[in-house]
């Protein structure tokens, strides 16, 4: 599980890699080469935390549908519970 300070490394990495391909010459194939992988990682790390945040949300809506649920439930058990 991703924490705060982890997402700021992929921030921080982020800036970092802007300011290298500002940086790099278009005629210097090796680095050009360096910062394609670079981006590629930072990527498929940002892909993985993004389908962690989405599979939390899909369980945080279930769990709202689940309390929902009970809630109405407890609410229609009152409500016999007083003859209405």
């Amino acid at each position: 599980m991703m924490t705060e300070k982890q997402n700021d490394r992929l921030l921080v990495r982020l800036q970092r890699l802007k300011a290298k391909a500002a940086a790099v010459r278009p005629d210097d194939r090796a680095q050009i080469r360096a910062l394609l992988d670079d981006v590629g990682t930072l990527r498929d790390q940002l892909m993985r935390e993004c389908a962690r945040l989405d599979h939390e949300l899909n369980r945080a809506a279930v769990r709202v549908t689940a309390i929902t649920a009970y809630g109405r439930s407890a609410q229609s058990v009152r409500a016999l519970r007083r003859g209405h």
